[in-house]
């Protein structure tokens, strides 16, 4: 397989405006994501898994170390990249079909072609015949699916996702995940994926990873290797709660050693 992105050596340091003493948020962060991979992060809270995501996407600069996409080292924001956000954030005067045109119009992409391409990716995520429903006539799940196809459209290499799901209903979150592993069979896009769910990460990916406590670096990668395509009975399989059991243990004791560490410095 091919490596699509690669974090080398990944640091972060940031101060602390009241005490100005500088802290470290992510050290020595080593990851390959290869290429039409689905990778989740999960971790004990605080441990940088969202702040690892904003130097991927080049939204933060990293204190050392390097992001690669292909071999070529990135810092800024790019087109190879795109993010979904906890919060969908659509431009609440824009239709469906203006929220997710709206990028391509930033790039002057002719009108008849942009609006091909979103109606393309609307209807990948299923919103056909929503297209001029505007962001207060839907449920929460349905403007998640506006702004993954807002992303899509853009046709980037790499999608980052940070908690997507966070802030829906547990029903709707379930049928949420299922419905992102459809669309990403469809699209085949690699996805660097953040969650506190370990359940979500399972399910979705190829192999999940565990960030330590803060500061954050790369504990243990777990393959899943549960066949595709995947259904919501599967978290009821065995093989499954195996995997959720393991990687739980590891940032049961990540949390327990920040906590500790918490503790001694105060």
């Amino acid at each position: 397989m091919t490596v699509k992105l690669e974090a080398r050596g990944i640091r972060l340091d940031y101060l602390r405006p009241r005490t100005t003493i500088r802290q470290a948020a992510l050290q020595d962060v080593d990851l390959q994501v290869m290429e039409g991979e689905f990778l989740s992060i999960v971790g004990p809270s605080g441990c940088g898994k969202t702040t690892f995501l904003s130097v991927v996407d080049g939204l933060i600069p990293a204190t050392a170390g390097t992001i690669t996409v292909d071999g070529r080292e990135v810092s800024a924001p790019g087109p190879d990249r795109a993010m979904v956000f906890q919060d969908a954030s659509l431009l609440p005067w824009r239709t469906v079909l203006g929220n997710v045109v709206y990028g391509l119009e930033c790039q002057r992409v002719p009108a008849r072609e942009a609006r091909e391409r979103a109606r393309h990716f609307i209807d990948m995520v299923g919103l056909s015949g929503f297209e001029q429903h505007y962001p207060h006539e839907l449920s929460g799940g349905m403007q998640q699916r506006v702004n993954l196809a807002r992303a899509l459209v853009m046709d980037p290499q790499i999608l980052l996702m940070d908690e997507p799901f966070a802030a829906l209903d547990a029903q709707t979150r379930e049928l949420m995940q299922e419905e992102l592993l459809q669309i990403w069979l469809k699209a085949r896009k690699t996805v660097l994926f953040i969650t506190h769910q370990i359940d979500e990460a399972i399910f979705l990916s190829d192999r999940v990873v565990v960030f330590t406590a803060r500061p954050g670096r790369v504990r243990h990668i777990l393959p899943v290797g549960l066949e595709r395509p995947r259904r919501l009975s599967l978290k009821r399989d065995a093989r499954f709660q195996a995997i959720e059991d393991e990687v739980w243990t590891l940032i049961q004791e990540e949390a327990r050693r920040g906590g500790s560490e918490a503790q001694t410095r105060t």
